[in-house]
């Protein structure tokens, strides 16, 4: 099959052909038909995380079942399935209480093994991971939920606790941060959305956002947020995960606010600096959120039905595996606004 493959860190990626992946036990196997380009890929290619090479990335994908492996009784081919980034191995304790996200023995499609930037890709656990995509969904929304988009509604529903006449100040708005900014509105907060790119605060704006700040080198972010909400915001989300965005984020909470920290942050020194000093004088709450686990999807899916979600929204393009391997190194700097998914049959 075909998939994009580097084989150092940093290296240029290129599509190639690559043996065909085998259900696991348990598993099965994806034809892939949407993907996310996602900024979590290029962390695994510039060399933030451990991974195998040479290596397949891609973690948020929807596609249909072209195999089945031994034990699997929820699923057969033909299903239209996505899943959460984050595959939990349905044994252990952190699973069997519902919360596969944080299992220990977790598989990660494009991290842990080769992903979905492929025409097919093996998943794990399939009867405890997997999640049937409705008919009135595409495949490209489904992909959107996998890691931006569930990370978002979980770190602003399950973490923070955002609800109605809230404020919440949204730092960055790529594909995360944009989902945030919906999730927010949605659910009756206002929202500040900030970010370096006109296009993508215009289109945070288009989204839902009440207010939008044009960050830069000479824009006191916190101080701009302080004004707009008499104090701070009560709930905050870095959805980029540098040091400056992580402490801007923090900075622009009231007292008692709730911080939702989903951008990774890249060790500098050993670790990232994060201004702990007013977490402890403000009591503030720092919240962590590594995607949602499938039996979660319910809730999120009800809302896209209702019309309250539209991820559709969110996507701004659909390429093809070259112009995949072209992009993930230029995401560093790339300012696109909107989600770029992959469709690896174009």
């Amino acid at each position: 099959m075909r998939a994009v493959v580097f084989d150092a860190i940093r290296a240029q990626p290129e599509v190639r052909d690559v043996p065909e992946p085998v259900a696991p036990e348990g598993g099965v196997v994806v034809e892939v038909h949407a993907s996310g380009l996602c900024r979590s890929d290029w962390h695994a290619w510039a060399g933030h995380e451990e991974i195998t090479l040479p290596h397949v990335p891609g973690h948020e994908l929807a596609g249909t079942i072209t195999a089945v492996g031994a034990g699997v009784q929820r699923w057969q081919a033909g299903d239209r399935v996505t899943v959460p980034f984050v595959c939990g191995c349905g044994r252990c304790r952190w699973c069997l209480q519902g919360e596969p996200q944080v299992c220990p023995d977790q598989e990660q499609p494009g991290f842990t093994h080769w992903g979905s930037f492929a025409e097919r890709v093996a998943l794990h656990a399939a009867d405890a991971n997997l999640v049937a995509v409705p008919q009135s969904v595409s495949a490209e929304a489904a992909a959107s939920l996998g890691c931006r988009f569930a990370t978002a509604y979980r770190g602003l529903i399950s973490r923070a606790g955002l609800s109605e006449g809230q404020t919440l100040a949204v730092i960055g708005v790529g594909g995360v941060g944009l989902s945030a900014v919906m999730i927010g509105h949605a659910l009756g907060a206002r929202v500040i959305a900030v970010d370096r790119s006109q296009p993508a605060l215009d289109l945070a704006a288009e989204l839902g956002a009440d207010d939008t700040v044009m960050a830069g080198p000479d824009v006191d972010v916190p101080a701009v947020i302080s004004e707009l909400t008499d104090g701070g915001a009560q709930v905050t989300v870095d959805a980029v995960g540098t040091e400056e965005t992580c402490a801007d984020a923090i900075h622009s909470l009231r007292r008692r606010g709730r911080h939702v920290q989903i951008g990774l942050l890249p060790a500098i020194e050993g670790h990232p600096r994060v201004p702990m000093d007013r977490v402890i004088a403000w009591e503030l709450d720092v919240f962590g959120s590594h995607g949602m686990a499938a039996g979660a999807y319910p809730g999120m899916l009800a809302m896209i039905a209702q019309g309250r979600l539209d991820p559709e929204q969110l996507i701004a393009r659909t390429i093809g595996l070259e112009d995949a391997a072209s992009a993930l190194p230029s995401m560093e700097t790339a300012s696109r606004a909107g989600m770029t998914m992959i469709d690896p049959r174009r």
